[in-house]
Formats: C-alpha cells, sequence, structure tokens
C-alpha cells in the first residue's frame, strides 16, 4: 500500500503542477537592451573545421501574434561536387505540419506518435512558403520552382521544393540564391511550434539539399559500389535531418521583452524605435540553425573548460521548472567531460539549453547544433532523473549529428544508436549503471535495462540498416535504432573491449567529424580501429534480423559408480561425479559465447563455444558436483533477448533464484513507468 500511495502521489502532482503552470499569469519583463556581451562574447570556432560548403545570411522579423516569421535569406552554394549542377532541391519542412503530407498520412497510419496522437486541428498546421526566387546572373526563377515527392510520390506532399536552373553551376564555383520567405508556426505537433508567447523555430527556412555518395538502400549494399546524387528526403514521422556544413550570420527581430536563445553565439544586439530589438547570431561549421524566444524565460549560465578551451553554458528556463535547472547545467558540464576524454573536443564556444513550457513538450528532447531541448515539470523528483536523462542524450547529439554529420533519413542508428550507447556510458560513470534512470526506496533503474526493454520489444522486425521511413512501425524504429543499436555496442564490448571500443569511436568522431560518412565508412573504421574483421558480425547485427537467444539447456551430475552394489555414501571432496552441462543456440544468430559451471567445492570453470552448432555438450569428472551453469557469467552480451535461460540452477532453491530475477524486471518496468509519467 505505501508503494502504491507513493506512486499515485507522483502523478497527481505532476497533473497538478502542469495544470498549475498552464494557468500563471504572464508577467512580461521589459529592459533595456543588455550591451555587455559586447565585451564578454565567446569566441567563434576557431576554423574552418568544415569545408563550408554552404553560407546562409538570413533576416528574420517574428510576429508573436501571428507566430510567424517573415524572412529575407541569401543562400552561398559552393560547388565542390565535381560535376556541373543544374537542378537545386530545397527543404521546406514545416509544410509537413498540415493534414495531407506525408508526415501526417504516416502518424495517421501510425496511430500516432510520440509527438501527436493524429487527431488533426487547424492550431497545428504550419506552412512555410517562398514569395521570391532568384538567383544571381540568372534573374527571377520563381516561376520556376515545383514541389516533389522523391520518397513517396505524394502530390500533396509539399516539404521539397526542386528549382531546375537555365544554366549549369560549373564544379569549383559558386552560386547565389535570394529568397524571400513568410514561416508561419502552429501548436507543436513535433520540434516546432508555439505555445502561448513561447516559440520553437527549428527547421524554418528553405534548406538546400545535400549532393551525397550513397551505397543505395538495399539491405545490405555492395561496398564498392558509390552513387552520387542529391539526396533531399521528404519530412517523415521517423525521420530527422541531413545537411551540409557551412555559416548562418541571422539578425532576429522580436519584441524587446523576449529573451531569446540560437545555435551559435549571440554578437550584436539593437533597440529599435517600434518596441522591438534585432539580435545578431553567428554560427559557424555547422548545419542547421535554430531559435527560441519566450517573455517568460528566466536565464541561467555557467561555464567550463575541456581541452578546446572555455564553454559557455546558457540555459533558458520556463516558468515553474526553476528546480531543473541545476540538474540540467550539471548534467551537460558532466557529459562535456566524458565526452572531451572519450572522443574529442567541443570546439564550439557555446551550448545552449531550452527548456519548453507546459504543454509545449512536443518541441522538447530535441538537438541543433549548439542548442538542445529538453524537458521537465514542476514536481519532477529528485529520485527521477528524467532530466538528466535527456540532457545527456541530447547534447550527445551534438557529436553524433552535429559534427559527425550522418544521413538522419538513411542511417538512424548512426546518430540515434550510437548516442544512445554513449548516453549509457555516460549515464553509468554518472549517476550509477543500476540508477541512473530512477534511484528511490521504492526502486531502482539504470538506462541501458530500460533501453534493453525497448530492443527487445521488437528485436526481430527490421535490421539497423533500413530508412528510417520504411521501418514495420514506429514502435521498430525506436526499438532498433536506438535500443538495438545500444545493445549491439555494448555487446561488441565483450569481443573488442570496452576500452579498444571508446578508441575506435574517438577515431571515427576525428576522422569524420564535419563529414558525412556513410555506414560502410563506419564499420570499416571499427574494423581498423580495433584490428579485428567484424564482418562477421555486422552483417546480423546491422543487416540482418537475426534472434539472438543462447540458453543452458540441462546441467547435471551423477556418481561415476553409480552401477556398483551397495556403492559408498556419497562423501563431498571423495565421491567422483561425470558432469555434464548442454547448451543451446536458441535464435538464429551465432555469436561466441562463455559457459561458467560453479562445482560445490568453490570450484568455476569457464568454457567457451563458437555458437555455431545448434548445441553443444561440456563433460567433466570430478570429486564434486555441479551446482549452477551460466552463460554469459559477466552480463556483457545485452544482444540475448532472453536472460532467464541464460542460467541453470541444479538445486530445487533454482524457483526462488528465478523469482528473484523477476522481481528485478518488475522494479525496471516500474521505474520506466515512472520516469515517463513524471
Amino acid at each position: 500500500m505505501q508503494i502504491a500511495r507513493r506512486f499515485l502521489f507522483i502523478i497527481l502532482a505532476s497533473v497538478v503542477a502542469m495544470t498549475f503552470v498552464f494557468f500563471i499569469k504572464k508577467n512580461p519583463r521589459v529592459k533595456a537592451a543588455d550591451t555587455s556581451w559586447q565585451a564578454t562574447t565567446p569566441l567563434l570556432v576557431q576554423g574552418p573545421l568544415s569545408d563550408r560548403i554552404v553560407a546562409y545570411k538570413i533576416n528574420a522579423k517574428y510576429d508573436p501574434q501571428t507566430h510567424s516569421v517573415n524572412a529575407d535569406e541569401t543562400l552561398t552554394y559552393r560547388n565542390q561536387t565535381g560535376v556541373a549542377l543544374d537542378r537545386f532541391p530545397f527543404h521546406l519542412y514545416q509544410n509537413a505540419f498540415q493534414p495531407e503530407s506525408t508526415f501526417m498520412r504516416e502518424v495517421r497510419w501510425a496511430g500516432g506518435t510520440r509527438d501527436n496522437k493524429g487527431q488533426w486541428e487547424d492550431k497545428l498546421k504550419a506552412s512555410i512558403a517562398i514569395s521570391k526566387f532568384e538567383v544571381q546572373g540568372l534573374g527571377d526563377l520563381t516561376g520556376a520552382m515545383k514541389y516533389i515527392a522523391p520518397d513517396d510520390g505524394n502530390p500533396a506532399d509539399k516539404t521539397v521544393m526542386e528549382v531546375l536552373l537555365p544554366k549549369s553551376v560549373p564544379p569549383g564555383s559558386e552560386i547565389t540564391f535570394n529568397m524571400h520567405f513568410i514561416t508561419k508556426f502552429g501548436e507543436p505537433v513535433a520540434r516546432a511550434g508555439y505555445k502561448r508567447d513561447y516559440v520553437m523555430a527549428a527547421q524554418w527556412f528553405p534548406k538546400v539539399g545535400v549532393w551525397w555518395k550513397s551505397s543505395g538502400s538495399s539491405p545490405k549494399p555492395d561496398a564498392n559500389e558509390t552513387r552520387y546524387g542529391w539526396n533531399a528526403h521528404q519530412y517523415h514521422s521517423t525521420t530527422e535531418f541531413f545537411a551540409d556544413y557551412g555559416t548562418f550570420d541571422v539578425n532576429l527581430t522580436l519584441p524587446q521583452d523576449h529573451v531569446a536563445g540560437a545555435s551559435g553565439v549571440q554578437v550584436g544586439e539593437k533597440n529599435n524605435d517600434d518596441g522591438t530589438k534585432t539580435l545578431t547570431f553567428r554560427a559557424e561549421d555547422v548545419h542547421d540553425f535554430a531559435w527560441t524566444a519566450s517573455s517568460r524565460f528566466s536565464v541561467v549560465e555557467d561555464e567550463m573548460t575541456t581541452s578546446a578551451g572555455r564553454i559557455k553554458i546558457r540555459a533558458l528556463i520556463s516558468p515553474g521548472h526553476q528546480n531543473s535547472a541545476k540538474r540540467y547545467v550539471s548534467a551537460v558540464q558532466g557529459t562535456l567531460k566524458n565526452f572531451d576524454e572519450w572522443y574529442g573536443p567541443y570546439p564550439y564556444a557555446q551550448i545552449t539549453l531550452v527548456d519548453p513550457p507546459s504543454g509545449a513538450s512536443a518541441t522538447g528532447g530535441m538537438e541543433y547544433p549548439t542548442l538542445i531541448t529538453l524537458g521537465t515539470n514542476w514536481l519532477m523528483p529528485q529520485s527521477v532523473l528524467s532530466p538528466e536523462l535527456v540532457t545527456v542524450h541530447e547534447f550527445g547529439h551534438q557529436y553524433w549529428y552535429a559534427m559527425v554529420g550522418s544521413n538522419e533519413f538513411e542511417d538512424a542508428w548512426m546518430d540515434e544508436g550510437i548516442n544512445s550507447y554513449s548516453e549509457v556510458k555516460v549515464l553509468d560513470k554518472l549517476y550509477g549503471p543500476n540508477t541512473s534512470m530512477l534511484n528511490s526506496r521504492i526502486g531502482i533503474a539504470g538506462d541501458r535495462d530500460v533501453l534493453r526493454i525497448s530492443y527487445m520489444s521488437s528485436p526481430e522486425l527490421d535490421p539497423l540498416s533500413r530508412n528510417a521511413w520504411q521501418f514495420g512501425g514506429y514502435g521498430s524504429y525506436g526499438a532498433v535504432s536506438y535500443g538495438k543499436t545500444a545493445m549491439m555496442l555494448l555487446t561488441l564490448e565483450s569481443i573488442v573491449g570496452e576500452k579498444p571500443l571508446q578508441e575506435a569511436l574517438r577515431t571515427y568522431f576525428m576522422r569524420y567529424r564535419f563529414k558525412h560518412p556513410t555506414e560502410q565508412e563506419f564499420l570499416n573504421t571499427i574494423n581498423e580501429a580495433t584490428g579485428r574483421d567484424l564482418t562477421w558480425y555486422w552483417e546480423q547485427a546491422i543487416y540482418g534480423t537475426q534472434d539472438f537467444d543462447y540458453a543452458v539447456r540441462e546441467a547435471k551430475s551423477d556418481r561415476v559408480d553409480w552401477a556398483k552394489k551397495d556403492p559408498a555414501k556419497e562423501k563431498k571432496g571423495e565421491t567422483v561425479f561425470h558432469s555434464q552441462v548442454t547448451v543451446q543456440r536458441k535464435g538464429s544468430f551465432i555469436f561466441p559465447v562463455t559457459l561458467e559451471v560453479r562445482f560445490d567445492n568453490g570450484e568455476k570453470v569457464r568454457e567457451q563455444w563458437d555458437g555455431k552448432d545448434r548445441w553443444k555438450r561440456f563433460e567433466w569428472l570430478k570429486k564434486a558436483k555441479i551446482v549452477s551453469a551460466e552463460i554469459d557469467p559477466e552480463h556483457k552480451v545485452l544482444l540475448d533477448i532472453n536472460s532467464f535461460n541464460n542460467s541453470y540452477i541444479v538445486e530445487r532453491q533454482s524457483a526462488t533464484a528465478k523469482l528473484a530475477l523477476y522481481w528485478i524486471v518488475a522494479a525496471q518496468w516500474l521505474g520506466q513507468a515512472l520516469s515517463w509519467l513524471a
């Protein structure tokens, strides 16, 4: 009863808190322009660190009454493709939030995603429209724009626009586009939108596609085949984003009482006579630019020093969430320290943390270059580490997405999955492997356990190597891209070792930061850095859907002298036993496993099995009999979908041991439920 009451209290308190925050009165804060930043502006990136293929200059004015942005954009594109280009695709992501878009169709078919349940309301509608499109030297090409749907042919989808130029752009030269566009935000469905006077402006401007090397979309591409072309997928319910590196110079005009944050650093501020102010931001060697604003943000600032120098931490906290501010900052500092040591430096001068207000949680838990969105509530218990988990995960994307720019449309596991693995390692170190999600008197739960539960919910439906929008369902996408990848890399530690894998990931990060690596380049790097040919593993874990399940089928001991008439009474340490353990590969995934057998004289014996056959029997003659047998005694092979059949206890008390294991799993599920509810 005490556990049940405490559980209900957390739920009810959370509901009351969120309701109160929703109705709390606005408290706008109007103040003169703060020019103190002029003397303390952090250094920009010491670059260039990337090829800087794109250079965006945007002058934007935000109207909080209409929740719209009126903007002019100048994009200079450097043709480094090696071929002449006569057509250019542009992403218009906000058009996803319309009832006939591919995004909303997929949301409906899936029965809703984590962001929206699929019911359409006009307040959810968003759009981006280009009213003028000019190309320097080629004139006005507004009439040449056309919508395309390269993934599904949906004529109603307007998330990708293409322009055919009257003259090709030679390799090695530049082309400059001038656009005027208006973006109208809706209430949040996924990642972007407004709530009251809060706005999260993500994927808000026309963004050119990527000329990218690709091996196609087959489950297992030919490693020697390389094709090139424009990569500009539609916005899907399970996809994120892909863009080239470059620079952003953005002038953002908004009301003077609004506190704003954005990618990069602020390098200017000016108050205007009409009650607005214009903020100037500069972001270098990034592939996207996002911003947020609200009159109700409070600002919490801190900093830390890493191998790259001083990094400013700027947190924008919504009303009622102040208790989580220190938790956010502390989690970022701990993650920064470990990523810096394990993988490489964070070269940017600032990281901005955005805490969405009540009612705008759909904009939380998301990553953009040098800016991440988080999530909490008013009465978030200290024992529920949800603020820490989302902070560690989203900051991790500064490495696995923002700096190593993998294609999130086609290789979701290379950002979400590698990042989930890194998240487990950081959370284990900062908060303990068994207490990194829930640490209370009523139960504990670790992040790796919850990710493993997620993986086990759909381990065999889809391979990791699959376009994100082509998974069997949203659940499978999450279970595989996040959970299975994390378990795949944690299991890989049992083959190559924890430290060698960490060094391999550092090699991968340093080699491909500010680039767009392919799946094969990742696999080749791990093979090279660990000094092992892991093709046998990749074929199953990346390209396959084999079920992974090893079991101890039987364990028994029998007296050697059983056939004698009137054998001597069994005497410990003197009676000789013939012992056998039979292990079984119940799944189709072939993997070498370790068997540990314990005898009643305290002796432990370990045997290695290559796992290739369906079963194998091990035998011993000893003056001792078997007490227990266990596959994977160090519990490192986390791809195994059934840990209950990994062990076998000979004595009758095995039922007690199994009940204890069931209780552990039940506690983990309870921890997961508490975390999501809170």
